[in-house]
């Protein structure tokens, strides 16, 4: 879900040629996440092959993934999120709830044939599951792409790398990255962007936008620590924040009183609770520097058949096919200095 910073950041839209033949690394979570939402059918059922396993995430990413690659040249590499710290657990069980309740009502909806509440439930429900990451991890592996396991949060990896120029910037729709300490992260890296929004019933347009971090502090007049205070008085993937307080609210706060120590109990209903733990997870994350980014010549043969035994459409196969064969053959692997 991420930390709710959205009024305060500072964004522009951009292309997606602006990321040309540059490394991205997206947070795989947050991209599988996305189709398993989205790519259902009309009923909000998700597609599956023969074998009853799940497919819509392999299908979405697949696709969307080649397309960037050959359309626009974007070498991407993979993040996946690894053992959640844990003070994520408590947040982590209340979305398995939340997820679980909308399940039932998505079954619900279906009874009744409402089909468009029923898109709207099913959305919501979308889960994660082991056995899904671990056939999205096989596919991007035959595909030939980089892919990494993060210690904790794939964000705070990705940042890492970032910092260190290792990758241009960071793909992800939320914003954690900037508090981890990305200097740059875009956000809807997609063909033809849309979002659907459960509670309103609507599917919105997308720009691709690339968010700075330098800029952001400067115009907040914030330092990173203090701009994580203000995560933590919002809430985050750690705690639930301090009811009542939003974004604004929160930066106000920080900006008469300077950190949350210094903020007097009675404007945010007490104490918050574990402030420095949360802090030391932004500020000093758990990453790796055993990693590799290095594009490997695809496995077509083996890459076909996994997916003809996900039931995959040929015409779909073939397309993607054709976009990785088109993309390593016209790859020159230059120095990565250069794609930066």
């Amino acid at each position: 879900m991420g930390v709710r910073l959205s009024p305060l950041v500072k964004s522009r839209k951009i292309s997606l040629s602006t990321l040309s033949n540059k490394i991205i690394a997206f947070d795989a979570n947050n991209l599988l996440y996305q189709f398993l939402a989205l790519v259902r059918m009309p009923d909000g059922t998700l597609f599956k092959d023969h074998r009853g396993r799940i497919t819509s995430h392999l299908l979405g990413a697949s696709l969307r993934i080649t397309r960037l690659m050959i359309d626009y040249q974007i070498k991407p590499i993979l993040i996946f999120d690894g053992t959640p710290n844990i003070l994520k657990l408590k947040v982590l069980e209340e979305r398995r709830v939340q997820r679980a309740k909308a399940l039932k009502e998505w079954e619900e909806e279906i009874r009744r044939g409402n089909l468009r509440k029923a898109f709207s439930k099913a959305v919501v429900s979308a889960t994660l599951s082991k056995d899904l990451v671990n056939d999205s991890v096989d596919m991007f592996k035959l595909m030939g792409l980089p892919v990494i396991f993060a210690p904790e949060d794939a964000e705070a990896q990705a940042a890492y790398m970032c910092e260190r120029n290792m990758v241009w910037a960071v793909a992800t729709q939320d914003y954690d990255a900037l508090l981890y300490g990305s200097p740059k992260i875009v956000r809807y890296v997609t063909i033809q962007g849309t979002d659907f929004l459960p509670s309103k019933k609507i599917v919105k347009p997308l720009e691709p936008e690339l968010i700075s971090l330098d800029e952001t502090l400067k115009a907040l007049d914030l330092t990173r620590e203090q701009l994580v205070d203000v995560a933590i008085l919002v809430g985050t993937d750690f705690n639930k924040g301090v009811k009542g307080v939003g974004p604004r609210k929160a930066y106000n706060l920080i900006k008469i009183y300077g950190s949350i120590e210094n903020i007097p109990p009675e404007k945010i209903n007490g104490q918050i609770e574990y402030v420095n733990e949360i802090r030391e997870i932004f500020l000093s994350p758990k990453i790796t520097k055993e990693y590799s980014i290095s594009f490997e010549k695809p496995q077509i043969d083996k890459l076909i058949e996994f997916y003809r035994d996900r039931n995959f459409s040929e015409n779909n196969i073939e397309k993607i096919v054709e976009r990785l064969t088109r993309f390593y053959t016209d790859l020159e692997r230059p120095k990565l200095s250069e794609w930066l």
